[in-house]
């Protein structure tokens, strides 16, 4: 068998116990060449291609339908969703100094302040427990509700009593809301004569200390007597009401020179609006250098008399949702939200049933003097930007007014 040395012996197919020598040195022989030399040539398998397993059927079109419906649902009902906070204006809070007097306790408690505007919503959770007294002067409604287009009146109340997520200025005061104003398309407007008795009703039934007034009209130069709203002002004033009213939103290239009526009015303290920046805003009306009797304003009664914080302010909206606005409307919140902290640390400030409108001026020479003690003015940025903790600094220990 030593010639078998270095061989290897397969066994025929079919036939096992014969065996077939072959050099495994010779080319091909793992192949088809054995074969072939012994007369039996297989046919090699053709090539099937690889086909993954089948994933889809009945069943799992089910499940897959099944899963979409539940992610569907969960959509809707806004499980599925990630709340991500929306920016606070933290900003204005901190610039305008009212974090600093809240810091000291203040948070407006007994002090009342009326609003006129398109009513408020009290659905938000960050004003469910305020103190709101309401009023209707656009229909009947025995509840609080809010007649405007952007729920300009609801948006107004937050920045003063927010009390979730942003602390609103002052959540302690007794809000007096006096809807005289409704959606008229993309706007809110009212008739004088309503916004004049929603006034009245905020001195002689809310006996408000404090009256804000974010709306305002245009002043008319031809007019010989003035407006049923600034006569309703005016009756607040010598009342010894303080009243914030808007500077108006007509600045720019078609600005008319003048202030909001009743901004005009001597004693009011009128509001422009400035940004994060410190920038007044670009839509912040100018004010004129002339009252309406044509005698040179004079300090601290040149409108308007400052800025606030009025661009991109976050405040409550309705369906408990937040929204941002911009305008001197907001800037006169901030502006009535720090007074109330005033007048809670100086109470004896507050109209009485002898009240004069010595208070109120005092308290003006006060405002102007903190934030511009040179008697400067500016026609759109007044005596310069609200600051509330100076303005309080500048009220005397010992008041006579």
């Amino acid at each position: 068998m030593e010639e078998l040395r270095g061989v290897e012996l397969l066994p025929e197919p079919g036939e096992p116990k014969i065996l077939s020598a072959v050099d495994p040195s010779t080319s091909g022989h793992e192949g088809q060449w054995r074969a072939e030399v012994t007369g039996w040539a297989p046919v090699l398998p053709d090539t099937v291609a690889f086909r993954t397993r089948r994933v889809f059927s009945l069943a799992s079109g089910l499940v897959i339908a099944l899963f979409m419906g539940i992610i569907v649902v969960l959509w809707q009902s806004d499980l599925l969703l990630l709340q991500l906070p929306p920016p606070t204006s933290e900003w204005a809070f901190e610039d305008s100094e009212i974090r600093d007097l809240q810091a000291t306790g203040l948070t407006g408690e007994g002090v009342r302040v009326c609003m006129v505007d398109t009513g408020v919503s009290l659905s938000h959770t960050s004003l469910e427990d305020a103190d709101v007294l309401f009023e209707d002067f656009v229909g009947n409604s025995a509840t609080p509700t809010d007649y405007g287009s952007i729920a300009h009146g609801t948006l107004m109340a937050g920045i003063l009593l927010s009390t979730d997520f942003q602390q609103g200025i002052a959540p302690n005061v007794t809000l007096g809301m006096a809807a005289a104003l409704s959606a008229n398309g993309e706007n809110n407007t009212g008739s004088e004569t309503r916004v004049a008795d929603a006034i009245r009703w905020c001195i002689f039934d809310f006996e408000a200390d404090i009256i804000s007034l974010s709306l305002g009209g245009a002043q008319d130069q031809s007019a010989s007597r003035e407006g049923p709203a600034v006569s309703a002002t005016r009756q607040a004033i010598d009342e010894g009401i303080f009243v914030v009213a808007a500077a108006g939103n007509d600045g720019g290239s078609g600005d008319d020179g003048f202030v909001s009526a009743p901004g005009n009015v001597n004693l009011v303290i009128t509001v422009g609006a400035s940004d994060r920046e410190g920038n007044v805003w670009s839509q912040s009306s100018m004010g004129e250098s002339v009252d309406t009797d044509g005698n040179v304003r004079e300090y601290p009664n040149q409108k308007p008399e400052l800025t606030a914080p009025g661009v991109d302010i976050l405040s409550t909206g309705v369906d408990n949702q937040w929204y941002t606005s911009s305008g001197t409307s907001d800037a006169t919140v901030f502006v009535a939200g720090a007074l109330a902290l005033i007048l809670e640390a100086h109470p004896e400030l507050k109209p009485n049933g002898q009240s004069s409108t010595g208070c109120i001026e005092l308290v003006k020479r006060a405002l102007a003097d903190s934030m511009n003690s040179d008697s400067q003015h500016d026609s759109k940025q007044g005596y310069g930007q609200l600051k509330a903790s100076a303005w309080l600094g500048q009220i005397p220990d010992e008041i006579a007014c």
